[in-house]
């Protein structure tokens, strides 16, 4: 995935999903699929957090690392009204490996 000097970064809500298949970058975002970059007419937010991802591509983070960006999406997912009634196949196929990744990571920062 690395040529000529670019590096490969993902932008995802998976990160443990990527770095199980081998990205050698993530940044992980709290943010439902269809909406990784924002909110719809978002501009300013949008731009945040795209700034944000290149920010951590120049600074060439290491191969396998995740960075998790500082941004909160504004309502529960819960309670949007624009989700697809079930969940894509690949976070269906992965969910038990999210939990379980995502209460591990809860343990590690508390």
């Amino acid at each position: 995935m690395e040529e000529a000097g670019f590096s490969t970064v993902v932008l995802t809500p998976t990160h443990e999903f990527h770095r199980a298949i081998g990205v050698p970058r993530s940044v992980a975002i709290e943010y439902p699929y269809g909406r990784l970059i924002g909110e719809v007419g978002d501009r300013e937010g949008q731009r945040n957090v795209l700034l944000k991802v290149l920010d951590l591509l120049e600074k060439g983070e290491s191969p396998g690392e995740v960075r998790h960006l500082p941004f909160t999406w504004p309502e529960e997912p819960k309670e949007t009204d624009w989700h697809p009634p079930e969940m894509s196949p690949i976070v269906r196929a992965y969910i038990k490996e999210i939990k379980a990744a995502r209460k591990r990571e809860a343990e590690t920062l508390s």
